[in-house]
């Protein structure tokens, strides 16, 4: 029991002691909204999210960057359609 007396807190040990609770309490709050939101996910595999080829093959023709015999050879290859080349 002897020399107990000696460990008491100055300013600095206050100061410490304040900023780790508020560190401490903010990783505890942290946490506990990363696991909420992380359970609340909706499932499911994300492939309704992506456009499908034709949309992106439409998005290209609007943008200009194809032009419309590009665009239709290119749907009809993913749409497995026949085409018909007609020569000049």
């Amino acid at each position: 029991m002897m020399y107990w007396t000696d460990h008491g807190l100055t300013g600095w040990g206050w100061v410490a002691m304040t900023v780790g609770m508020i560190v401490f309490w903010g990783l505890l709050i942290t946490l506990t909204v990363v696991l909420v939101r992380g359970l609340n996910r909706p499932t499911g595999d994300g492939s309704s999210s992506r456009p499908s080829p034709e949309r992106l093959l439409a998005e290209r023709f609007a943008r200009g960057e194809i032009d419309e015999d590009e665009y239709r050879h290119r749907l009809a290859t993913l749409t497995g359609a026949d085409r018909v080349d007609v020569l000049p």
